[in-house]
């Protein structure tokens, strides 16, 4: 019989659960959607045939089979991560520069963390701004790589990952969902998401009024949070205190957008190409 060999991806999932107590937490940490990391838990306990988890309310309890996998997953992961880093080390390094808007950020700390791990050498540097000045910046060659919302007027990149939007209030308060309806958007040109909302709301025959604008969440959240204006976020970009609406609220739905990957026009360094590579692979469909 051939040896069998686990996906190292399925117990870095495995082990990320159980360091967060939650899946939410898992896919929070990963970057995933909550649907894929309880797909790679069941994958999991279908090719054991054994049962790794039981629920206790929100939070997820392993069974000895699982505390025993999770011993096993650990070990496994530490080797591989120590095996990249030995191969990769004194091979790469110089400066590197990534381009990223501010409310895209909660999804590479872990990228950034093993991409430290495997290139101790490399400056890396991370410049955060609006999707369209950043692509400017990488075309100018200001910056080695950037992950934007791909812009309808500044095509390019290579399309990475497709993010559903939704409108979403605060956790305990929220705004009357009549005419005019308010609204908490970016500001003109920071991004795709005002442009689409209004899309939206024209094509339902809506009427809105604009209750705050900034260039980014960190700015919008706050009144969205006191229940003052609705906003259009992606699923990775809800925080404990928003919650996405539903179909029942009336408020028409609205499209996916893409995240891209752009590299300056140069030959890309060392550095660039194997960030690029480990961002593309962590944020496709296929690497989650």
């Amino acid at each position: 019989m051939r040896p069998r060999t686990f996906d190292l991806n399925l117990l870095r999932t495995l082990v990320t659960i159980a360091d967060t107590g939650t899946v939410t937490g898992a896919a929070q940490r990963l970057a995933y959607t909550q649907s894929t990391v309880s797909m790679q838990l069941h994958r999991l306990e279908t090719a054991l045939g054994v049962d790794l988890h039981e629920r206790e309310g929100r939070r997820l309890r392993f069974t000895p089979e699982g505390e025993r996998l999770l011993g096993h997953a650990r070990r496994l992961l530490a080797l591989n991560d120590e095996a990249w880093s030995d191969m990769q080390k004194g091979t790469v390094s110089g400066d590197l520069s990534l381009g990223i808007p501010e409310d895209y950020a909660s999804l590479l700390p872990s990228v950034f963390s093993y991409f430290h791990q495997l290139y101790p050498a490399v400056r890396l540097q991370v410049h955060c701004g609006t999707s369209v000045s950043l692509i400017q910046q990488v075309r100018a060659g200001e910056l080695d790589l950037a992950l934007v919302t791909r812009q309808r007027d500044s095509p390019g990149g290579e399309v990475i990952r497709r993010e559903p939007l939704v409108w979403a209030v605060g956790l305990h308060r929220q705004p009357s969902l009549q005419d005019p309806l308010p609204l908490a958007l970016y500001s003109p040109g920071a991004d795709v998401f005002r442009e689409m909302a209004e899309h939206a709301l024209q094509a339902a025959g809506r009427d809105w009024r604009l209750a705050y604008a900034s260039q980014s969440m960190t700015g919008l959240a706050p009144i969205v949070t006191a229940g003052l204006a609705v906003v259009v976020v992606t699923r990775n970009m809800l925080t404990g205190e928003l919650r996405a609406l539903d179909e029942t609220s009336g408020l028409p739905p609205l499209p996916a957008i893409e995240l891209a990957l752009h590299r300056a026009p140069r030959r890309p360094t060392a550095p660039a190409a194997r960030l690029y590579e480990l961002i593309r692979e962590h944020l496709s469909p296929e690497g989650a």
